[in-house]
């Protein structure tokens, strides 16, 4: 039997298409799993504890650090049943606190990787089982009470409907999504974005529960939409989003400065995406078709272009990147390497 020395592990980073803020009360809301995200390499050590890098900073999982990604990674280690010591390198190709899940990315990545090193020849399915509990809990040191959505996102990828009391279910769109997200950066902080409509809330309840109410009907329309294939209808139904996410003060006038560049190069629509109060937007490419009935992807691709050039442009203030969003794609779970007899 082979005794693996190292396993990776990937994860999709996440985008909201529609719903954050409302999924905390209850309603749902449309998430897809991104085609970047994080990547992780998880090696064997002989003894504990055990140390994860990610860029320049090393941490040691020995429970004794205040430090948050120290006391994340601990976390996740500990879950039962808990990981053997290992060494873990990490990266993001994600903008930390950009609301695409990064850190849900990382813990997932993370969690692949050292499932697969620790469990040698276990189904998939079974390491598949726990990379959730432990990317929650890793996810709790960062945001206190996740919804789960961003860990749903970078586990499973494709496009679901998800709420706090049924999980995900996936949608199966009858066209992928061309998509282009653009960064303010400045820092997103959903816990503050959170607590901040959690106030308004407690002020004016009848107020905000008005737009829960018209977010969630702006979910079961885009599900409808995203069925039929209604790219129209869809960038509608973002800008009807964006719409009461700036009534509800968590939008910044970066997001919408992107939103409006977006629409005035051609998107059929555009909003924020996670929490708000800074990180990013994501504007719906319009559909490009070839003779044959198939999607005419250059011409998406030049599409997009005309829109990250607008935000290059604005003074050089926001980056963005192009990204499809294909129905049912799932980030891949792990690679072992350095096999030993």
């Amino acid at each position: 039997m082979t005794e693996r020395t190292s396993a990776e592990g990937t994860a999709s980073g996440k985008v909201i298409l529609f719903g954050e803020h409302a999924v905390v009360y209850g309603s749902p809301a449309i998430a897809a799993g991104l085609d970047r995200g994080a990547h992780a390499r998880a090696t064997r050590l002989a003894s504990g504890p055990s140390t994860l890098r990610i860029g320049d900073e090393t941490v040691v999982a020995d429970g004794s650090s205040s430090n948050d990604l120290e006391r994340a990674f601990h976390a996740l280690l500990t879950v039962a049943p808990a990981l053997p010591p290992v060494h873990v390198e990490a990266r993001s190709d994600l903008p930390p606190g950009g609301g695409l899940g990064s850190s849900a990315a990382l813990s997932v990545a993370i969690t692949r990787a050292a499932e697969a090193l620790a469990r040698g020849q276990e189904e998939d399915a079974a390491i598949e089982a726990r990379v959730l509990e432990r990317a929650a809990a890793w996810e709790r040191i960062f945001h206190g009470n996740p919804s789960g959505i961003d860990a749903m996102a970078a586990a499973r990828g494709g496009i679901f409907r998800f709420t706090r009391a049924e999980g995900a279910r996936p949608i199966l769109p009858r066209q992928d999504l061309a998509l282009c997200v653009g960064s303010t950066g400045q820092p997103s902080s959903t816990r503050e974005t959170v607590g901040l409509i959690a106030s308004q809330h407690a002020k004016d309840p009848v107020l905000v529960q008005r737009s829960i109410d018209a977010v969630t009907s702006i979910v079961g329309n885009a599900v409808l939409a995203l069925e039929a294939g209604d790219q129209r209808a869809l960038g509608d139904l973002m800008n009807m989003n964006q719409l009461v996410l700036s009534g509800l003060f968590v939008s910044t006038s970066e997001l919408e400065e992107l939103c409006a560049l977006a629409r005035a190069s051609g998107a059929l629509g555009a909003k924020l995406t996670g929490g708000g109060g800074g990180g990013c937007v994501i504007a719906l490419v319009p559909p490009a078709f070839q003779s044959d009935g198939t999607r005419d992807e250059a011409r998406e691709a030049k599409s997009a272009a005309r829109i990250l050039d607008a935000w290059r442009g604005a003074e050089g203030r926001y980056e963005g990147f192009y990204a499809r969003i294909r129905a049912g794609r799932r980030a891949p779970t792990e690679r072992a390497e350095g096999g030993l007899s």
